[in-house]
């Protein structure tokens, strides 16, 4: 009887052991979040049934993933844009897909056009807001999004997502030659940054004392950077950057742990993928850094403009932020 009672008591013991585990969330360990601009859905390892990529996520062991360009476009290994909506393996299978690097939860963000942001957690999810406009003088191109994972012990996440309009002109620029002189595209860029600040972060009261991030392919470039690009201070490409410094809550991670140091995200040279945090969260920072070896390193495809100039894995640099949870 004895003996029945003390295992009786173990398995009690040790059940509740695991339930306090499992309700403390990220509370008083590490939270790594993973942001990368994935070109095309991973096109670079569709062939390989994405095993290089689950191989390289799973080596991070990242909590949270933020995905950006997360829908397959193009027919594995060709230029060719897919016709067949049998043939998109993403952004419909992520949950099968995240699954494979430990992630049970995922959402899609603001889905407009073929260029959604998806995020997946080893935390529940879910979505706020997606973001595509107001549907009369603004147009969020490629949709934007606003999260909440659930961290344990009452702590939420608020992650906001976004990739802006890519070209030089404005979205339905009649004349884009013309418009592009004008930096149209970077007008057009300040102005779905402010709309999507304003839906997000400027809508909650005290944001600064929560834990925000917001991070995303913007795009455009920081005047924070003019150190290494050398233009004139009020040149348009830094509307978009310049808003939200002047705007926002919001604390430019890498710039603020790499004073006086330039990183590029991207193949190209240019710092365009952000990470930005509200300063309750950035006081958990731990370390923050963009990863340009291994399967991250960013090679253009020899083919060149026959294959869109595509690279492998992707023309951008995934961005890696570890965060002390107290």
């Amino acid at each position: 009887m004895r003996v029945r009672k003390f295992r009786f008591a173990f398995a009690a013991l040790l059940a509740a052991s695991l339930l306090s585990l499992t309700c403390s969330g990220a509370s008083g360990k590490e939270l790594k979040v993973l942001y990368w601009n994935i070109q095309n859905g991973m096109w670079s390892d569709q062939a390989a049934g994405y095993d290089n990529f689950v191989a390289y996520v799973k080596s991070l062991d990242p909590d949270i993933c933020v995905w950006c360009e997360a829908e397959s476009r193009y027919l594995t290994d060709t230029g060719k844009k897919m016709q067949m909506p049998e043939d998109q393996y993403l952004p419909w299978n992520w949950d099968v897909l995240a699954s494979r690097y430990g992630h049970q939860y995922t959402l899609i963000c603001g889905k407009r056009d073929t260029f959604p942001q998806v995020i997946t957690s080893k935390y529940p999810l879910k979505i706020v807001k997606r973001i595509t406009g107001n549907g009369d003088d603004v147009i969020v191109v490629h949709g934007a999004g606003w999260a909440k994972v659930e961290l344990g012990r009452g702590r939420e996440l608020n992650i906001v997502t976004l990739h802006t309009w890519p070209q030089r002109y404005a979205y339905k620029a009649e004349d884009q030659q013309a418009d592009a002189a004008e930096r149209g595209g970077d007008r057009f860029r300040a102005v779905e940054m402010k709309y999507i600040c304003n839906q997000t972060v400027g809508m909650v009261p005290d944001a600064d004392k929560q834990l925000w991030l917001m991070c995303g392919d913007f795009n455009a470039i920081s005047s924070v950077d003019n150190f290494h690009y050398g233009l004139d201070p009020a040149d348009p490409a830094f509307l978009v950057h310049d808003y939200v410094r002047a705007n926002t809550p919001y604390i430019d991670v890498i710039e603020r742990l790499y004073p006086g140091e330039f990183r590029k995200s991207t193949l190209s040279g240019r710092r365009i993928d952000m990470v930005y945090v509200t300063p309750a969260l950035f006081g958990k920072v731990k370390s923050a850094e963009i990863l340009y070896d291994g399967f991250a390193a960013s090679v253009r495809d020899p083919r060149g403009k026959a294959i869109n100039n595509f690279c492998h894995p992707s023309d951008h640099y995934p961005v890696l932020v570890v965060f002390k949870m107290k």
